[in-house]
């Protein structure tokens, strides 16, 4: 059994991870401020972890965080694009100087090794296509920027410091507990939501651009790999599914997993977005021994399931007749 602080645990990707670590009997610390995450994302093992309400900008909190801990799991994050493009410093606070916070406090405590969600945005305008690790970085947006120094400090600490580190490249991570209720909120709970409704979703920028959509158990799988793999400290590694749609065909597969057909609305492209993402995995398959177990199918029919669950439980009734719009 390990010491295992989850940074961000109450967020979408992190309260997932929090559930994994629980259910294999790990001795499990979360730290979040609840700015995105939500206290209901814990309800199922409230008891069984203890739970810190707090900042990574404030390096005590951070260090209090830190006693005792074998292994760090650090999703927390602002993790929007188009948020960063409106407020770019909050977010440089957030995930830089957080992040150098947790570093620091993860050296001088000795932890055995931290994984950092990092991110594909780092990737920005590179035409390459499958995106490989040695890609030139061309990031496109505030956020991206934030996480690519998130990979340097990583990288850095592990040269200087001897402290193991492992960046992990998520591409596209959805799933259940992805809320679509805000502004930022990422395309598919968007998308969910509006179908169930029989509501007209948006589209910015003509549909054809395309991602490489990563169900969050397979995201899940690589973080408690990382946590072991032999050859993983000071390596960045790809995590997706090796394939990609696009948000036009990506919407004609949720018609059918909701039952609904609802034409978009187009809107123009937003700023910082990417084109196209498309992960070569094989770095990860050989260095963690990673396979993505939900494929894109089976992960939406997950989410979709979820998210008539949730209107459901809030008594929200939703749209269930094919065709429901133009």
């Amino acid at each position: 059994m390990a010491r295992v602080l989850v940074t961000g645990g109450a967020g979408f990707i992190g309260s997932a991870i929090v559930e994994e670590l629980v259910a294999q009997e790990h001795e499990v610390r979360v730290l979040d401020n609840f700015a995105t995450g939500k206290r209901d994302n814990l309800d199922r093992v409230r008891g069984s972890i203890r739970l810190m309400e707090g900042d990574i900008r404030d390096p005590v909190t951070v260090r209090l965080a830190m006693s005792d801990i074998d292994f760090v799991l650090h999703q927390a994050a602002l993790s929007s694009v188009a948020r960063s493009v409106v407020d770019p410093v909050t977010t440089a606070e957030v995930n830089i100087q957080g992040t150098l916070n947790l570093l620091m406090a993860a050296r001088d405590a000795r932890v055995r090794r931290v994984v950092f969600a990092g991110s594909s945005s780092v990737y920005g305008d590179n035409p390459q296509l499958p995106k490989r690790e040695d890609a030139q970085p061309m990031p496109r947006s505030p956020y991206a920027i934030t996480k690519l120094a998130g990979e340097h400090y990583c990288r850095v600490f592990h040269q200087l410091y001897g402290l193991e580190t492992v960046v992990l490249r998520y591409f596209n991570v959805f799933g259940p507990r992805q809320r679509p209720d805000s502004q930022y909120a990422a395309v598919i709970p968007k998308f969910i939501d509006a179908a169930l409704h029989g509501q007209r979703p948006v589209i910015y920028g003509d549909g054809k651009q395309s991602r490489d959509f990563t169900y969050v158990s397979n995201v899940v799988q690589a973080n408690l790999l990382a946590c072991e793999a032999a050859e993983a400290p000071g390596e960045v590694l790809n995590i997706a599914c090796g394939s990609r749609i696009s948000l036009r065909a990506l919407l004609d597969l949720l018609s059918e997993h909701t039952g609904n057909g609802v034409a978009p609305e187009y809107a123009a492209a937003r700023p910082g977005d990417v084109r196209h993402t498309l992960a070569d995995i094989s770095k990860a398959e050989r260095i963690l021994g990673y396979r993505p177990h939900v494929d894109m199918g089976e992960g939406l029919r997950r989410t979709v399931e979820w998210h008539r669950g949730r209107l459901s439980f809030a008594g929200i009734s939703h749209a269930s007749a094919p065709g429901a719009s133009a």
